[in-house]
C-alpha cells in the first residue's frame, strides 16, 4: 500500500515564479518545511527580488537564478549544473492582462514553459511535477459550483495557454506515467500582488485609493469571483504535494465562496473608512461572469478548510499596500 503521505523535508525543491505573487509565498513556507535546498527560477517579468528578503533571511543558501523558464536550453543548463531536483512547483507565468495585448507572446510562454519541465520530468531531471494552473481555464461558469469535471471553455489566450498546458501535463502522466500533479487557483489575493503594470484589481483599487486616483470598474461590477487568500493557496498545494492520494489529479483551490466585485469593493471601503472614487467602463474582452469553486474533491483529500476569511483577508491586505503607499510618499519627500 502506498503511503498517504509524503514531505519535502530533507529534499531539493525547485519553484518556478519563485520571486512572484503566489510564488514567493510558497517558498516563505517551503522554508519552513526543512528542506534540503531552495531553488527559485524566475525572470523578474512580475517577480520582485524583494519578496524574497523574508526567505534570504531564514536561509541565505537560498539560490535565486534569474534566467526565463521558457527557455528550454538555459532551464536543461541549469539542471545540469545543479545537485538533483526531488520536486518542481510550476508558477512560472505571463498573466492574464498581458494576453490582450501581446496574446501569442503570453500562449506560446506559457506553453513552453509547461513543455520544458514536462520533458525534464520525463527524461528523470526530477521525480515529481506540482503544476499550477487557473480557474481560468473554465471559462464562464455553466453550473454552479465549478467542479473539476466542469468544461474548459477559456475566454482569452492566458485562459487558452492554461488550459492547454493542464492538458499537456495530464497527457504525460497518462502516457509516460510520471508523477504530476495540477492544482487549479481561483483568485488569489493577499500581500505582494503585483500592483504595476498587468496589475490584479485588488491592488489597483487600493493604489487608486491611496493615490486619489479614479479606480476604473470594467463591466458592471455584478461579476463573482471566488477570492482565496495567498497563504491559503501556497499551504494547500503544498498539502496537496504530500498527498499521495492527488498524484495525477486536477484539483480546485478555492473558498468555496463568491464575491461580487462591487461587493469587494465595499468591504475595502469599509476597512479604509472611504469610498473609492469609480467609473464604469465597458467590460474587459474575455471576462468571465461567475466563478466559484466545487472544493469537493479538495476536501476528501486534505480535509480542506480557508484559514483567513474575506474580512481578515482583506485587512492584511490594505495594510500591506498601506505601508507601501506611506514607503513610496516617503521616498519622493
Amino acid at each position: 500500500m502506498v503511503s498517504s503521505s509524503r514531505t519535502v523535508k530533507g529534499k531539493h525543491v525547485l519553484i518556478t515564479g519563485g520571486a512572484g505573487f503566489i510564488g514567493s509565498h510558497l517558498v516563505d513556507l517551503l522554508v519552513l518545511e526543512e528542506v534540503r535546498q531552495l531553488t527559485v527560477i524566475d525572470n523578474f517579468f512580475l517577480g520582485t527580488p524583494s519578496n524574497l528578503n523574508g526567505a534570504y533571511r531564514q536561509m541565505p543558501d537560498l539560490r535565486v537564478l534569474h534566467i526565463d523558464a521558457s527557455d528550454e536550453c538555459v532551464v536543461r543548463e541549469a539542471f545540469s549544473r545543479m545537485e538533483a531536483v526531488d520536486v518542481v512547483f510550476d508558477l512560472a507565468v505571463i498573466p492574464l492582462p498581458t494576453s490582450l495585448e501581446r496574446p501569442q507572446f503570453c500562449f506560446e510562454t506559457n506553453v513552453r514553459i509547461t513543455s520544458v519541465l514536462c520533458e525534464l520530468l520525463r527524461e528523470g531531471c526530477f521525480e515529481t511535477l506540482v503544476h499550477f494552473s487557473s480557474s481560468e481555464a473554465y471559462g464562464s461558469a455553466r453550473s454552479i459550483p465549478m467542479s473539476e469535471d466542469h468544461p474548459l471553455d477559456p475566454l482569452t489566450p492566458y485562459a487558452a495557454s492554461k488550459a492547454a498546458s493542464d492538458h499537456l501535463v495530464r497527457t504525460y502522466a497518462a502516457t509516460f506515467g510520471v508523477d504530476a500533479l495540477v492544482v487549479r487557483p481561483f483568485n488569489n489575493y493577499g500581500p505582494r500582488q503585483n500592483d504595476q503594470q498587468y496589475a490584479g484589481i485588488i491592488p489597483t483599487m487600493l493604489r487608486c485609493a491611496f493615490e486619489g486616483r479614479v479606480f476604473t470598474l470594467l463591466g458592471d461590477g455584478q461579476q463573482t469571483r471566488d477570492y482565496i487568500y495567498v497563504t491559503d493557496t501556497a499551504r494547500t498545494a503544498l498539502d496537496l504535494y504530500k498527498c499521495s492520494q492527488a498524484r495525477g489529479k486536477v484539483v480546485n483551490i478555492g473558498s468555496g465562496q463568491e464575491i461580487s466585485i462591487i461587493d469587494l469593493k465595499t468591504k475595502i471601503e469599509q476597512i479604509l473608512g472611504r469610498t473609492i472614487p469609480s467609473q464604469y467602463r465597458d467590460p474587459r474582452p474575455g471576462d468571465v461572469r461567475r466563478h466559484r469553486a466545487d472544493i469537493a474533491l479538495l476536501k476528501s483529500l486534505i480535509a480542506f478548510e480557508p484559514q483567513i476569511s474575506i474580512d481578515e483577508g482583506l485587512t492584511r491586505t490594505v495594510e500591506f499596500y498601506r505601508k507601501r503607499a506611506d514607503h513610496t510618499l516617503i521616498g519622493e519627500h
